[in-house]
């Protein structure tokens, strides 16, 4: 039995033959909800530029865990120290001289980091791991690590940077080296994040189908002054759960060419639109890869949230009116974009 004081649950086991009605006749309970086990991280089925794919890799397969289209990451040594497209896109070096989000904790909800490698190791600053409390909360995945880079990766000249390369950030770790996690898991990661005043979440991850569990804890982070940026999702269709709720910042990709991402979901829910396809970044065991996905999309706009925050945003109230308010619009329908593409110049103004 676990108690998750967020949302004042209990998670336990019942026997097979327990319906919900025999529960719900216990005193003081007012809901039942089972407590799923689902894979929250899928598959991307997009052609990336031929700059990006070598002759070993002419026909790309979704990698069947990782949720992302992998493309061969080069040595090390061979990586360019150079910002990322998608950081330039957000323009973000022009917040720069003003705030590079130092002082601001950003969680990054998800598999983990791998809190060794170069570009993030000075970075981070701790975590949690809501699978096995008794281990720490290292990538066993890969997206997670992708994902802390977007954010944070240090400005050292080699390798990749961040959107808000001297945030600190948190690896809270939810789910498997298979991209699959317990709606108890998500509940107690966001959990973690409250009870450790983390500013900004990011939550590349979703579900087609909703949690009223996971609901409410979305809805007691927003009040405790957590920002929870959220991707969209990949199936090209409505928007996922998590960032289907209102208080979330649902984000939709986009393409070099302004573009949304042909995989990108969309809907009324989108809040703001940010590079997602073939983007460079961190990777389990010290490495680099080109990833696509909304995956990749919400941590532009969880770094710009940094960003926000370092600059004066005080609540996730205001870290969404600086984001939608420094937002270009890119000529898309509203349920593609929602604001637009943000900029991280006119956003630290």
């Amino acid at each position: 039995m676990k108690y998750l004081p967020l949302i004042n649950a209990v998670v336990a086991e019942f026997p097979e033959k327990t319906i919900d009605l025999d529960i719900m006749a216990c005193p003081h309970v007012c809901a039942v909800e089972e407590d799923r086990v689902i894979k929250w991280i899928e598959g991307v089925p997009v052609a990336l530029p031929l700059s990006y794919i070598d002759s070993s890799l002419a026909a790309i397969k979704t990698g069947d865990y990782t949720g992302l289209i992998p493309v061969p990451a080069e040595p090390k040594a061979a990586v360019a120290a150079e910002i990322q497209w998608g950081v330039n896109r957000v323009n973000a070096p022009a917040a720069w001289s003003t705030t590079m989000g130092q002082g601001v904790k950003v969680g990054i909800i998800d598999t983990g980091i791998d809190y060794t490698h170069p570009d993030l190791k000075a970075n981070y600053a701790g975590g949690y791991n809501a699978i096995d409390t008794s281990k720490p909360p290292l990538d066993d995945n890969g997206h997670g690590t992708h994902v802390a880079g977007i954010i944070g990766a240090v400005s050292d000249g080699a390798g990749v940077v961040g959107v808000a390369p001297r945030a600190s950030l948190y690896a809270v770790k939810v789910l498997n080296a298979q991209g699959s996690g317990a709606y108890s898991a998500i509940i107690d990661g966001i959990q973690w994040a409250v009870t450790n005043k983390l500013n900004v979440v990011n939550m590349s991850l979703g579900s087609p189908s909703g949690s009223t569990a996971i609901q409410k804890a979305v809805e007691a982070a927003y009040k405790a002054g957590v920002t929870l940026v959220v991707a969209a999702g990949n199936d090209s269709g409505p928007v996922n759960y998590p960032a289907k709720y209102p208080q979330a910042i649902a984000v939709a990709a986009s393409d070099s060419a302004d573009k949304i991402a042909s995989f990108s979901s969309r809907g009324p829910e989108i809040v703001v639109i940010a590079p997602g396809v073939a983007i460079n970044s961190t990777y389990m065991g010290g490495i680099y890869k080109s990833l696509s996905g909304t995956s990749m999309a919400s941590p532009h706009v969880a770094g710009l949230a940094a960003l926000a925050v370092a600059a004066g945003a005080k609540s996730p109230a205001e870290v969404r009116k600086a984001l939608t308010g420094a937002a270009v619009n890119l000529g898309l329908q509203s349920a593609e974009q929602g604001a637009g593409l943000v900029d991280a110049g006119k956003l630290v103004k």
